[in-house]
Formats: structure tokens, C-alpha cells, sequence
């Protein structure tokens, strides 16, 4: 068996595939990797012109190669320019970017479908995939070491095409319930189709998921392990309709995602399978956020704050654990009928308040759940006065990777001379915004709320991007070029820990030292945990 180091690797480079196999097929059928092979170092505004390509999200779709290692990104801080040169990699990767056809057609024809069932008509088109899988898409393996290891790449970023939103779909249907796992069990008794679920334990069998004996499958330890990470496909998965639309995104109506009515359904992403997903991930972040609530709500009351509010609430779910930590493990837990808890939701989207409210009534939760926007708090503190009588400062203000989710403001004001240090990629349906206009707005952003985290803080847990050279070093132990694209595609703003930090600073915020912590903790971090507050 691989090992577990081993195993999660596969993993990233599933999750890498997701992404780049409709990312590099939309550019090499627009002609944009033959033209970039020819010229050899193009800047992205000439590509934008030759192409009459949408700039902000040709430059995702870009540094989403460079981050697989096929191109060389460079940025000039001073002029703004970005250049994309080849290397060593490019002609081999790009001359295997047409095997992705038919995942990205099956991408393409699930659209039709119902996200939560196997239908007959794409279970045969996946099946035929995976037969053609079994063979390796005909590749034939290289004695160049250089070679084979681009092979191998773009034959993960397929197999992670076929895995990917079949295990989703397996693990939000029930597949990886107890029963299953712990036991052999046979195609019917999961599925109404049973010669169609048994194709796919077949090729699952075939990649060491399963064993098979007597038409009976079982999970092996390999298995195991993917199954109980389900929910780490998850997030990517959910983006498959913002994938899907990669021509029009890069070379045609930028806006196709987001012509939508008030009252209409999200069209950029499966929100249920997204929260799904990131649900399953937050756990380790959730400690080092307990320990600073312990230790806040274990001070003199008189030191304590009123009580918390949680921005872009979403389920409740977060609201509900942390008014557990304090009233379980916490000093002001014993106090409640003396001084009680303002526990308040806030969000943007109508449909996840009433979600909101119907959790923390069934749980037997007070607490005041209500609309606002991230990028408002002066009207939220102006509701919070006049509706509750409670102060937004004297309320601990938290959030979970919502900070880059805010809606695009144009800054204001741009700070003369600012030469930004991050590497992102960054657009706005379809327009693209240079570095610094977007730490700029990062700092207009925070300045907003810096009255009103000043006495208390701002709990962050927040996503982040690293540089794309950095993740073409380390394939296989970060999800970074998955969440570069998925949020780069879709209009948010994920920067470097080092840049959040350095524009907290320019706020009046610093990160409580004490409390820091980012995941992985090295150079890879795509996550982390901060407590801003005023000095």
C-alpha cells in the first residue's frame, strides 16, 4: 500500500486536474499554447489583443499552467507587465493538453443531469472513459525521466476528472456510510442500476479503492482513505459549472455566470456542495479558533466581550460550536443568567439566514440572525444600535474565509508608489485588476472595520494563494492551483499571508502573535488563523 503522504498527493493532483484539464483545453483549441510555443515569451496584454481574450481571466487561466510547472510567470512590480515564457516543460505538456478532450466533454454533458444522481447516459460516457483510462490514453511512457513525469501529470489530472465528482457524489449520497465501509457489499444493494455502479467499483477496483470477489466489493485501506477525504473534492467539485464555462469566460461574455435575478439560484457554484465540502475541512482550524475564545471569554467579565458576531453565518453551524466552547468550556459559560451571550448572524444570502435561524432554534440557541454585507459594517453597526441596542465593538467579530468573497469596490484612493509583493491573479468579470489596485481595496476593506474590531479583534480564518513557481516545486502538496482558479474564475480575492498581514498593518490591524497559525505550517500555507486587533 502507499503510503499516506503518498496517497494525499494523488489527491492534490485530482484536485489539480479539475481545474487545468478545462483551463489548457480552452486555450490550446483557441490556439493560445501553439502561439505562446512560437513566440516563446509573450506579455498577457498581447496575448489579451491577439486573442480578443477577456485579460483578468486569460491571466488566471495562465498562471494556473505556470503553477503545473508548464510556464514561467513573471510580474514586474514597477510596470504592472506580466510575461509568460516557456520552459523546459511546455512542449511536452502542451502537445498531451488534447488527451483532455473527452473529460472536458463529460464535464460538459453533466451539465444536463441531475448533480445528485447517476444517470444512465453519462454513466456510459464515463464508463467508456474509464476503459480508455485502463489503457492509459494511449500514452506510451518515455525513457526521458523528464518526459514520463509530464505524462504521469496529465494522466493524475484525468484520472481526478473521473474520481473527483464521483466520489462527491458517492459520499453526499450515502455511499460512504459505515455500512459500506466496514463491510463487502454487492452493486444493488446501493443502486438501482447495478451494471452501471458496478463499472464504476470496477475501474475504483482497478485504481486499489475496492477489492472484488464473488461480485462483492470491499474498501480497501487505499480506499478508506479517499472515502473518508470526500469531502476534500468537494469544494473544486463544486465549481464545475464556473469550469464548464472556461470558452465564454476566457474568450467570450465574462458575465455569463452572474446574469442572474435577485431571487435566482447561484450559477458559478453548487453552493450545497460547497458547503458540503469546506464543512469537512474546517475541524483543524476550529481548534486553534476555540483556544482563543477560551481564553477571551475566561477573562474578567468586565474584560469580555458583549458577545460575538459571526459574518457570512452561512448554516449556523459555526454560531452553534463556538456557543458550546464557551458555555462548555468556558468561565462566562457559568454566568450565562447574569450576563448573557449576544450570539449574531449575519449574511448576505436570505436563503442561508433562514437556514441560520431554523438551526439555532433547534438547537436551543438565542441569538439574533439578520442580513448585511461584509463590506457595509457602518450599516451594520447603525441595525445592530437601532433594532438590539448592541454595540458592534463590544462584540468579538469572526469570520471564516469570507474577507476575499467581498464585492469588488473600486479603491477609492490609490496609495502613491505602491509596488505590490503579491503573485495573484486577479479579475473582475472578466477585467483584470492589477495587484496593488487589489491590496488597495484589501486596505479600504479593512479600514471599515478597524473602529469596530479595535477592542476586541477580528478572528480571520482565511484562504490564501502562494506564488506559482513555489506550487510547481511542490505538486502533489498543495490544493493552491485548484483554489487559484476556482476563486480566480470566479471574482475573489485570495492573496498571500504575507500581503494580508502587511496591509492589516497599513490599517492599524496586527496579527496577535500568540494566537497565529497557518496550514501548512511551511512555506506551502494556503490558510490561516489571525486574531487583528489595534496596537
Amino acid at each position: 500500500m502507499r503510503t499516506t503522504t503518498e496517497l494525499r498527493g494523488i489527491l492534490f493532483r485530482h484536485l489539480d486536474g479539475i481545474v487545468t484539464a478545462p483551463t489548457a483545453y480552452s486555450l490550446y483549441k483557441k490556439g493560445v499554447l501553439d502561439y505562446i510555443l512560437e513566440e516563446q515569451a509573450v506579455s498577457l496584454s498581447a496575448l489579451t489583443e491577439k486573442f480578443n481574450a477577456n485579460e483578468g481571466y486569460l491571466n488566471v487561466a495562465l498562471r494556473v499552467l505556470a503553477s503545473q510547472g508548464w510556464l514561467v510567470h513573471k510580474i514586474n512590480p514597477l510596470t504592472d507587465e506580466i510575461i509568460f515564457a516557456t520552459n523546459a516543460q511546455s512542449l511536452i505538456a502542451f502537445s498531451l493538453v488534447p488527451i483532455y478532450e473527452d473529460v472536458v466533454n463529460l464535464m460538459q454533458f453533466s451539465e444536463h443531469f441531475h448533480p445528485r444522481k447517476f444517470e444512465i447516459e453519462p454513466f456510459e460516457m464515463l464508463n467508456h472513459f474509464f476503459r480508455k483510462f485502463k489503457d492509459n490514453y494511449t500514452i506510451v511512457f518515455s525513457n526521458d525521466e523528464n518526459t514520463r513525469m509530464i505524462q504521469q501529470q496529465v494522466l493524475y489530472h484525468i484520472e481526478g476528472n473521473l474520481v473527483g465528482p464521483t466520489i462527491v457524489m458517492l459520499g453526499m449520497t450515502g455511499m460512504f456510510h459505515k455500512y459500506f465501509m466496514e463491510t463487502s457489499f454487492r452493486p444493488e444493494e446501493f443502486h438501482k442500476n447495478p451494471d452501471c455502479f458496478k463499472e464504476i467499483l470496477d475501474f475504483l477496483t482497478h485504481l486499489k479503492w475496492f477489492t472484488k470477489k464473488n461480485e462483492h466489493y470491499q474498501f480497501t485501506e487505499e480506499g478508506l482513505f479517499y472515502a473518508k477525504r470526500a469531502t476534500a473534492y468537494g469544494v473544486t467539485v463544486s465549481y464545475i459549472p464556473t469550469l464548464r464555462k472556461m470558452d465564454e469566460l476566457l474568450f467570450g461574455n465574462p458575465s455569463i455566470l452572474r446574469n442572474i435575478g435577485e431571487h435566482e439560484t447561484e450559477l458559478h457554484v453548487d453552493r450545497e456542495m460547497n458547503v458540503w465540502g469546506s464543512g469537512g475541512a474546517h475541524a483543524e482550524y476550529f481548534k486553534i479558533v476555540d483556544q482563543i475564545i477560551i481564553e477571551l471569554f475566561n477573562r474578567p467579565i468586565a474584560e469580555q466581550p458583549k458577545g460575538v458576531l459571526d459574518m457570512g453565518c452561512g448554516n449556523g453551524a459555526f454560531l452553534e460550536h463556538m456557543f458550546d466552547v464557551i458555555e462548555r468550556q468556558t468561565n462566562r459559560g457559568k454566568m450565562l443568567d447574569e450576563h448573557p451571550l449576544f450570539l449574531v448572524g449575519v449574511d448576505y444570502n436570505e436563503a442561508a439566514l433562514k437556514v441560520t435561524r431554523a438551526n439555532l432554534i433547534k438547537a436551543d440557541i438565542w441569538a439574533k440572525v439578520i442580513w448585511g454585507d461584509i463590506g457595509r459594517p457602518q450599516l451594520l453597526a447603525e441595525t445592530l444600535k437601532e433594532d438590539y441596542n448592541i454595540e458592534l465593538r463590544e462584540l468579538l467579530n469572526v469570520r471564516t474565509f469570507l474577507d476575499h468573497n467581498r464585492i469588488w469596490e473600486n479603491p477609492s484612493t490609490i496609495t502613491k508608489g505602491r509596488i505590490s509583493s503579491s503573485t495573484g491573479a486577479f479579475a473582475h468579470r472578466g477585467k483584470r485588476i492589477s495587484n496593488s489596485e487589489v491590496e488597495d481595496n484589501l486596505l479600504e476593506h479593512l479600514k471599515k472595520w478597524s473602529p469596530f474590531v479595535e477592542k476586541f479583534g477580528l478572528l480571520l480564518i482565511e484562504l490564501h494563494t502562494i506564488a506559482p513557481e513555489l506550487t510547481a516545486s511542490n505538486l502533489g502538496k498543495t490544493a493552491a492551483t485548484a483554489y487559484d482558479a476556482t476563486h480566480g474564475f470566479s471574482d475573489q480575492y485570495i492573496v498571500e499571508i504575507e500581503v494580508l498581514h502587511k496591509i492589516a498593518a497599513e490599517a492599524g490591524l496586527f496579527s496577535d502573535e500568540k494566537v497565529f497559525a497557518k496550514f501548512p505550517n511551511s512555506e506551502l500555507a494556503t490558510v490561516s488563523v489571525n486574531l487583528l486587533k489595534g496596537k
